[in-house]
Order: structure tokens, then sequence, then C-alpha cells
């Protein structure tokens, strides 16, 4: 995700605390005991709800022209920024400009591949600076994952745009040809589009084409006519109000934040590879202790992600469409769906909830276009995007071969179990164990980051799982 772990590598700790944000909450992040850069963080993404009510009610598209309404987008975003990143925020600037002027001065028929090395190029080079001139993230002011979303809409924006104007709808997909962009935005535009106060801190990764229409009114109009909604009888055109998801998510949030500021410090990761926790205890405590870890890791980002969803949707911004009951809904924005992560039975099915708009830019700018190994280029790219961590590329190339391995399984087994219910749900709840530990088998670098604690746990792991697995597996063949 955009947002990076917090526990880096072993040492890291005892590191002098360096800051290029502001310091005016200093003082309540002393009194908290929470780092100044999350206090920032979440300062400013409260002041941005606070905004975005304001913004719906006062700056509509009824009341205020769509400069205005970019403007001040625009403005406050970029204040939050230097609020959170100081000085480091000019690299967002900077590479925003940067693919401006290759927006407007490339030719279309390369576009997307000048902004596409740009953008990712100049990521990458921020991602190494983390590691070898901070230490695994020492500095803890991280500008790097607003660069990450901005990063995704350049690229995204640049694809689309290519797609609209320098080639032929025939050639297009479905989904390609709904988003193709078929004019070249102006400056006001491209800046409010990355750098609009709703998603400059923690995202997510906007469409264009739905972006410019909230900002013009046209959002959920255009959403209804999507899915061919028919309008009322008077006439008058539908706006439904997006209070009750807000309050719903708010809730999320919250219990989200509670369990990141109690639940998730009780649980360090480093104790997973501890000599003395290694040696002393048996698989199962292993086994139960890396779940609950990577259970506890969670909450930040459900926190984070929700927060910024609420956040769209209390502007206006979110409305995806109604259901066959004629119920709203707000998800269009969603990153995660927290029932099916933790429901999750197969590898694909938990992916596909976590993370959800970078798993679809993922998804538009190479699963779709790659010529050859879609899974394996998209997955390098996830981790080369995600940063220069040793320890992403051991979740990245692992999780290559646990969906390869998923979709075979499932290919190969799932058809002898649909005949009767209780087979159906002896198979769910086997799948659903098999799936949250392969999980946490894969993704546990990701926390760790470093070499040696990951290479530490995955000596002591695989013999381990391979046991584990293949008794599950001899259990499902028995049913057969």
């Amino acid at each position: 995700g955009s947002l990076q772990p917090a526990c880096g590598a072993a040492g890291a700790a005892s590191m002098p605390y360096r800051t290029t944000g502001a310091t005016l909450l200093h003082p309540l992040s002393q009194r908290l005991g929470i780092p100044l850069d999350q206090v920032n963080f979440v300062a400013c993404q409260l002041f941005a709800l606070l905004a975005a009510f304001w913004f719906r009610l006062y700056l509509n598209p009824s009341r205020a022209s769509s400069g205005v309404r970019h403007a001040f987008a625009t403005i406050l975003g970029t204040y939050f920024a230097i609020f959170c990143f100081g000085w480091y925020s000019i690299h967002i600037f900077v590479l925003v400009m940067l693919s401006y002027g290759i927006m407007n001065m490339a030719s279309i028929s390369s576009i997307h591949r000048y902004s596409f090395v740009v953008a990712m190029g100049y990521l990458t080079v921020c991602h190494a600076s983390r590691i070898y001139i901070f230490h695994y993230g020492i500095l803890t002011t991280d500008f790097s994952g607003p660069l990450m979303i901005v990063t995704q809409k350049i690229t995204s924006l640049a694809f689309q745009v290519h797609d609209g104007i320098g080639r032929k709808v025939e050639d297009l997909s479905s989904e390609q040809n709904q988003l193709a962009v078929k004019t070249r935005p102006s400056l006001l535009e491209y800046l409010s589009y990355h750098l609009n106060f709703m998603s400059i801190l923690a995202g997510p990764c906007i469409n264009y084409k739905d972006y410019i229409a909230f900002i013009e009114g046209r959002h959920v109009q255009m959403k209804l006519l999507e899915i061919s909604w028919k309008p009322s009888e008077n006439g008058k055109p539908l706006e439904p109000s997006p209070t009750g998801a807000v309050l719903h998510k708010l809730c999320v949030a919250l219990v989200s934040l509670l369990l990141f500021l109690t639940f998730t410090k009780s649980f360090p990761v480093a104790y997973l590879v501890d000599n003395q926790f290694i040696d002393k205890t048996s698989f199962l405590s292993r086994l139960g202790y890396l779940y609950v870890v990577m259970q506890a890791s969670k909450p930040k980002y459900y926190f984070a992600w929700t927060l910024a969803d609420v956040i769209n949707n209390a502007a206006g911004f979110g409305f995806s469409g109604v259901d066959e009951r004629g119920c709203f809904h707000w998800d269009l924005l969603s990153n995660i769906n927290i029932w099916n992560i933790e429901t999750a039975t197969s590898f694909k099915m938990y992916v596909g909830n976590w993370n959800i708009q970078t798993t679809a830019w993922l998804k538009r700018v190479c699963y779709d276009r790659a010529p050859w190994y879609p899974t394996a280029l998209t997955f390098l790219l996830s981790a080369v995007w995600h940063g220069l961590y040793p320890g992403y590329y051991f979740t990245f190339i692992t999780g290559i071969f646990m969906t390869l391995a998923a979709r075979m399984i499932r290919y190969n087994f799932r058809h002898f179990f649909t005949s009767s219910k209780p087979l159906k749900m002896s198979y769910d709840v086997a799948t659903w164990l098999v799936t949250q530990l392969s999980v946490c088998y894969t993704v546990a670098p990701f926390v760790l980051l470093a070499v040696e604690p990951t290479v530490k746990l995955y000596r002591y792991m695989p013999s381990c799982y391979k046991y584990k697995i293949k008794d599950i597996y001899q259990a499902l063949v028995g049913m057969l």
C-alpha cells in the first residue's frame, strides 16, 4: 500500500527522531506518545474532513465555478503537503510539473511511455534515498506515500490520454474506452487532479474523468447513466446524500484507530525473529503469533484508507450507483473491503479486496497491456512501486507463486466439493485457513523489510508450513 510499514530494520527505534514537517503539534505528540509525523497526518486528515463538508455545502457546483473548486482543492492540498513534509514536499511538486511538461510537449504516441518512465524513475530514486541515505526510513517524515499516489495518477492519466487521442476506439477494451480522455488537461485541472486536499496524503488514485465530473457537478448523474438509472417522475436530478456512508465509515475508522493504538503496539513484528522466541516456543505458538502480528499490522491501513474514503465522500465524491433494492452506494473510491479480506477463501479474493485502487491501477497500466507474462510483470511493477526494501521483493516474488498455485488448486479440486453443502462448507473452511496462513507467510517480509530477518523467518517457517498444509491437503483428499 501507499502507507509504509511502521516497523523497519532492527535497531531503527534507537535512532534519533528527525522531521522536516511542521512542529506546531509537537507538544501534542509528546503528550500522546505518538510520533509527530503521525499526529500531523491525522490532524491534516481531520481538517480535510471538515473542509470536505464545507466544500460540498458552500462550494458546490451550483454556487461556485469549476475554476474556484479546482483552485481551492489545489491550494489546500498543497498546504497539507508542506505542513506534513516541509521542504521534502518539493519532490511531489517537481514530479507533477515535470509530468505536466511531458503531457503538453510529448507526442501522443509516446506520452504514456515518457510519463511512466519519468514518474516511476523519480519515485524509485526517492525510494532508494530511504534505504541508502536514511537507513530504512529512520527519517520519519516519509514523503514517499503521497509520491506513490501521485505516480499512480500521472501514469493513469497519461495512458488514458493516449487511449483517448492516440488510439482507435476499436483497439480499446470497454474499460479503456470508458476511461479514455479526449483532450489534454489544462494546468489548473492537472494540478487539482494530482494535488487536491482529498487525496494528497493517503489517496486513493482517482480516475481523471470521474474527478473532473465531480468538480463540474456531473459525477452522480454520470454514474446513474452508466447503470441506466431511470429519472424520477418530476424530472428533478437525483442528489443522494453521503451522510450515512460517512458516518458508517467514520465508525470503522475510529475502531481501526483504537486497535492501532492498543492492539498493534502490543505485538511487535521483530519478536517473530527473536532467537529466544524461536528456540523456546512450539510451532503452533510461532504460527499463532505470526497470524496475530499480521492481523495487528492491518488497523493502521484500515484507518488511513477508510478515513481517506470518508473525506472524499464528505466532499460529495465517491458515488458508485444504486443497487436492486434502491440503496445508494458510495464505494467508488474505497480502498479496502474488510469483511472480504478477513473471510477470503482464495489468494485472489484477498488481494482483490486489499488496496483496491492500487490493484485497479496495476491492472490498467500493466496487466491489461503487458505483451507477455502479465502476472509476473504486474507483481514486479507492484514491488518497484512500493519501494526498494528487499522484503517487498520477497513478498511479491512469493506472491507470484502463491497466485499461480492457488489458481491450479482451485481449478483441479474445487469441483469435487460442490456436490453438497457439507462438502462445500468443509472446502470453504479449509481454503480460508490455507489462504490466511499463506497470506501471513507471504506478507511477513513486507513488514520485516530487511534481508536478514526475512531469511531468518523463512529458515524455520517453510518446513512447518509444508507439514501443516500437507495435513490439510490430505484431509481434503480423504473427503473425496
